[in-house]
């Protein structure tokens, strides 16, 4: 289903993102979050303290570090590949850039001991290093599960550490969840806070565990995710109130409060 204020910009139903937009990867870092913030005792909390290896610093990879921050874990991953190292740290997808494992955990420990998100890619094969964390007694508490049928050798990382850690997959709306979406092409740096509000208001009084998982998800997405989701937003929360937040924001534009076209769909 889709929503859109402009009734002459009112999408196809069955549009879905284009793989390569920034919406597509949004998404992506948004099923993440969702597998990986399960785990956290509390949302408010989150995942500090915890070590998550993500491998491959592919786009799924790309994307579960980013999630990693938002639901405050340290993140380690590893490329080989200088031009991913390089769009990486230019994305702000990892925050750190080192060229062995010694490097990766000084940073790694000094963060989790303050129990703050960080992101350290390594410059090396996934293989290598994996070893080198089983000689050193390097044990994650989380690691992304692979596709072992079409992944390659060298990222082996829920083989090479057994069951030991906790493994990590995407994972969609529940039946009762939906996801939504709004964006703006103007002044999004102005309007898209502000949009950002009106369902934060709708959020704030439900207490439950995935309200609060929606909150942190709304306060700190925008942060990590930066210039690449600039001008929209995504949020996982019940169906009853992704519809009210709908209807806020639609009244917002019919008003005049919010003056700008905002998109919104359900996905």
């Amino acid at each position: 289903m889709a929503y859109d204020l402009d009734p002459a910009l009112a999408p196809d139903p069955k549009h879905s993102p284009d793989p390569a937009s920034p919406l597509a990867f949004l998404l992506l870092v948004e099923r993440f979050y969702a597998s990986v913030i399960r785990h956290a005792q509390s949302a408010e909390n989150g995942l500090g303290g915890w070590l998550l290896y993500v491998g491959e610093m592919d786009e799924n990879g790309r994307a579960l570090m980013v999630a990693a921050n938002i639901a405050g874990a340290a993140s380690l991953d590893v490329s080989a590949d200088s031009v991913a190292q390089k769009q990486s740290i230019h994305d702000g997808v990892a925050d750190f850039l080192v060229t062995d494992l010694s490097e990766a955990l000084r940073i790694l420990k000094n963060e989790i001991r303050k129990r703050e998100p960080v992101a350290v890619c390594v410059a090396a094969q996934p293989a290598f290093i994996e070893q080198e964390m089983l000689e050193r007694g390097v044990l994650p508490d989380l690691v992304r599960e692979l596709d072992f049928g079409s992944a390659p050798d060298s990222t082996r990382a829920a083989l090479t550490f057994g069951d030991s850690p906790v493994l990590v997959a995407p994972i969609g709306p529940a039946q009762n969840e939906s996801l939504i979406t709004w964006s703006v092409d103007e002044a999004p740096a102005q309007w898209l806070p502000r949009l950002d509000v009106i369902a934060m208001d709708y959020l704030a009084p439900d207490q439950s565990a995935s309200a609060q998982v929606a909150r942190r998800w709304l306060h700190l997405a925008p942060r990590y995710m930066g210039r690449l989701a600039r001008n929209v937003r995504v949020l996982r929360c019940s169906t009853p109130a992704a519809n009210r937040i709908a209807q806020r924001m639609r009244a917002g534009v019919a008003s005049g409060e919010i003056p700008i076209v905002v998109r919104i769909d359900f996905i």
